[in-house]
């Protein structure tokens, strides 16, 4: 599951979600209590996953067990099969409740609308989720996805190639300020995702810099839209061409 299931994965890696899929009658015994039966069996998993990795720092949180391997964190996602071909995993806020999840149908519909955009969905999520590293952007990285599959399925430069990744990065910006304080709708379960504002002033300031870069791109200015660039991307972005 998670961003290496759909290949939106960002290097060096900062965490891995994990999917483990448990008995029905795990389900079963679980729901017989009383209480947040989610965040009972939270840690339970966690005092599993304890006896393994006991010098590891392992803690429960909201919808997961997080498992610290020095600077690579683990998310140990418990789940539940159900007969639709969709999981039950434990959510723990608000008192606990069951999540449907489908990530399937995530990976379906990311797979379908990357071949219909010359393979230029999972790359342009790679490169925005760099940029959400880079200046800690209040965004999760599943918005970033679904944001990037809406953008670009009606994107009229959708396949186009490489050369256009400047502009891809402007409009994408473009299109991402005008969906702040909207909804984003999930494959599978349509569970509605409210995207809020928080990240909005960061967003409008890496437009401006991405509008100035491609400006002086066309003039030929490459190291000056290099250092634009790494305003947004940090210092791994060469001085050059994009």
């Amino acid at each position: 599951m998670g961003s290496w299931g759909k290949g939106t994965q960002v290097r060096p890696p900062s965490d891995v979600d994990v999917m483990f899929e448990l008995p029905v009658e795990t389900f079963q015994r679980f729901q017989s209590r009383a209480g947040n039966v989610q965040s009972a069996l939270l840690q339970e998993v966690k005092g599993v996953l304890l006896e393994t990795y006991r010098t590891s720092d392992i803690r429960g949180d909201g919808q997961v067990a997080q498992v610290r391997f020095n600077s690579l964190m683990v998310e140990v996602v418990p789940v539940f099969r159900l007969t639709t071909g969709q999981f039950y995993m434990p959510d723990t806020n608000d008192g606990g409740r069951w999540k449907t999840v489908d990530p399937v149908a995530e990976q379906q519909q990311i797979q379908r609308l990357d071949q219909e955009c010359n393979g230029n969905i999972r790359i342009m999520c790679r490169i925005m989720k760099v940029w959400k590293r880079e200046q800690n952007v209040p965004l999760k990285s599943f918005q970033i996805e679904l944001l990037m599959q809406e953008f670009m399925e009606k994107y009229r430069y959708r396949a186009y190639g490489y050369y256009f990744y400047d502009w891809f990065v402007r409009d994408f910006l473009a299109y991402l300020i005008s969906r702040a304080n909207t909804t984003l709708w999930v494959p599978g379960t349509f569970e509605a995702i409210p995207l809020g504002s928080a990240w909005l002033s960061k967003a409008q300031t890496a437009y401006q810099c991405a509008l100035s870069a491609c400006d002086l791109e066309r003039s030929d200015y490459v190291i000056s839209a290099g250092l634009e660039w790494q305003k947004m991307f940090g210092t791994r972005i060469p001085t050059g061409p994009f």
